[in-house]
Order: C-alpha cells, then sequence, then structure tokens
C-alpha cells in the first residue's frame, strides 16, 4: 500500500483508508453484522488501509466500541481517527463545542476504542453557541495532555453554499483559518469523488499549501459509483440514500452515464477492474495529500478497494472522466 503523509509531513498512512460508518450507522441497518464487520477491519488492515475512520456519534458509540475489539489487539497496525462535535437525538442532531465536553467525549472515545491515544481527533462540526477557537484550545489541550496526535476538521457540506451564492468551502475556509491561529491542522475531512469534485475548487489547494491531509469521504458516491445500485431498487428507511437528492429513481437513472463513464476506463485496464476502483484512483490522482476514505462493512469491498491504490490512470483516462456529465439531483 502507498503511504502518504498529512500534517506537514509528521504522519504517514495508507494511501486508502476504511471508513467505518456503514458498519454502525446511516446504511441499512437490517445488513449490519458485528463479526462480519470486525472481518472486514482485520482485513483492510493486513491490506495497509490503516486509517480508521469513526466518529462517538456513529451508533451513537457503538461504532467506537465496534472498533475498540479490534484495536485491543492490533493497536500498533491502525492508525485511529475519531471525531467529537455532535450530540444525536431521538429526532435530531445538535452540535456541542463547549470545552468541557470535548475534553469528556475524548475521554470516553478512549474508553471505547480501547487504547490510549488517538492518532487524529478530528471536530465534526463547529458549534454555533462556542466560538471555534475555543472548541479548538481545548482540543489542542488534549494533545499537549498526550491523549491525541493530531487535529482535523470535517468541512461543512457544500449545499449550503449552493444556496446562499458563496463558494462551496468558503466557511470551512473561514473556520480553518480561526483554527489555525490556535493549533495547527493537521488534515481536513470533505467530500471528494467524481461525482462530487468541489473541494478541488479552494479548500485542496488550501490543504496543499500548508501539508494538510484532506480526508476523502464519500469517495465512491454513497455506493453509486460503485455500479452495483439500480434505478428505483429502494432503500431501507433508515438508509441516508432514502432521502437523498441523487437517490430518487429518476436522478439515478439520469446519473447512469457518469457510471458508464468509470466501466469504460475499467475495462481497458482487464475484466477484474472495476467502476469504483477506478473512481478511487481518480481521488487518489488529484493530489499526494489526498487519502480515500470508502466506507464498507464487507471484507470483499475492502480488498476491492485497497487494490485501487495500485491503479495508475493515464492522463487521457483523468481527461475522460472530466468530460462526464456532472451529476444530477431533485433539488437541481
Amino acid at each position: 500500500m502507498e503511504r502518504r503523509t498529512i500534517g506537514a509531513g509528521t504522519l504517514a498512512v495508507g494511501a486508502v483508508g476504511l471508513g467505518c460508518m456503514p458498519m454502525s450507522w446511516a446504511y441499512s441497518g437490517s445488513r449490519r453484522r458485528g463479526d462480519e464487520s470486525l472481518r472486514t477491519v482485520h482485513r483492510a488492515l493486513d491490506l495497509g488501509c490503516d486509517l480508521l475512520d469513526t466518529a462517538d456519534m456513529y451508533g451513537p458509540f457503538t461504532n467506537e466500541l465496534l472498533l475498540g475489539r479490534a484495536l485491543k489487539e492490533r493497536r500498533g497496525d491502525a492508525f485511529v481517527s475519531t471525531k467529537a462535535g455532535l450530540l444525536v437525538g431521538e429526532q435530531h442532531i445538535v452540535a456541542n463545542g463547549r470545552p468541557g465536553y470535548v475534553r469528556r467525549a475524548c475521554d470516553a472515545s478512549l474508553r471505547r476504542l480501547q487504547t490510549d491515544v488517538i492518532d487524529l481527533y478530528q471536530l465534526h462540526r463547529a458549534d454555533p453557541e462556542v466560538p471555534v477557537e475555543e472548541t479548538w484550545g481545548a482540543m489542542a489541550d488534549l494533545v499537549r495532555a498526550g491523549k491525541v496526535r493530531a487535529l482535523g476538521l470535517c468541512a461543512v457540506g457544500v449545499r449550503g453554499g449552493r444556496r446562499s451564492g458563496t463558494g462551496p468551502y468558503d466557511a470551512t475556509l473561514r473556520q480553518l483559518r480561526r483554527v489555525q491561529q490556535v493549533f495547527p491542522v493537521s488534515a481536513v475531512q470533505a467530500e471528494l469523488s467524481v461525482w462530487s469534485p468541489q473541494a478541488l475548487g479552494a479548500l485542496l489547494p488550501w490543504c496543499e499549501a500548508r501539508g494538510v491531509g484532506l480526508l476523502a469521504a464519500m469517495p465512491l458516491g454513497n455506493g453509486f459509483l460503485t455500479g452495483t445500485l439500480t434505478p428505483g431498487q429502494g432503500f431501507e428507511p433508515d438508509d441516508i440514500r432514502a432521502r437523498h437528492p441523487r437517490f430518487t429513481a429518476e436522478m439515478m437513472a439520469a446519473n447512469q452515464p457518469i457510471v458508464a463513464g468509470l466501466r469504460r476506463i475499467a475495462r481497458r485496464y482487464g475484466e477484474d477492474v472495476t467502476p469504483a476502483q477506478v473512481a478511487l484512483a481518480w481521488v487518489l490522482a488529484q493530489g499526494r495529500h489526498v487519502i480515500a476514505l470508502p466506507g464498507t462493512k464487507r471484507e470483499r469491498w475492502a480488498a476491492q478497494n485497497a487494490a485501487a491504490a495500485g491503479l495508475r490512470l493515464t492522463a487521457e483516462d483523468l481527461a475522460e472522466v472530466a468530460r462526464l456529465p456532472p451529476a444530477q439531483e431533485s433539488w437541481d
């Protein structure tokens, strides 16, 4: 597995990591199997996908507990990334950036993960009621206390920017400039994929100029770019795609040319190469500080994702991806 550095080159991780959220939260609950997810974590670590990305809100809490079972045996093989700052209620999610809460959340995550240090601690969302500098200062204190090695920030989604007429990541960039004055940012997590490339505009250049890693969330477009989903197939009520504007039957059908383009490129590299691997290779080709974080709960897909790190797209391939039609959604 190719290694990539984040945080001014002080931390090294596999170019492809493992997004652990689907194991415990946001995707079809009936298909979750704890033992299978645990095997998937071990398989990913075996293949060099050592960045394990989780959050205390996934479950909530159950995803960290699951990873703790694996880390108890293989802490030395893993780069552990978790997040704090969001509280899950019965029908809502709220931000909490109070320093006291951040300190308690970190201690709780350490217990669930069965480790004495978190490699990357990320602020999931800034609390609008608390100056972000105060939240970030509390997180910096955790680094000084030896409980955390580095800090990261999760980007605010692009949809708000589209609605307000501002740049897609203007709010995130403002937050980054503010917290960077308090303590160095080592990584920024943001959606980046063939059908959601907005992070390439201003966010990735900001990261590259400072040696900050860009953790590419949802690099497979919530599964759409794998080519394994059928328009109109439907999703379970607890699946986030049941309410996603790109996963209506109409929009899934309209966006099939994107998958067809990825499949066309994949065929050039052999029968075993998949659209998903081309999609991941495209993400990795965007910069040396980009780490892909495909989420899965299946061993088979973890192995396939890891293999994508060895796929090198040509300039012609990248140009062909650039010519694919932009993704449509029901809000357009």
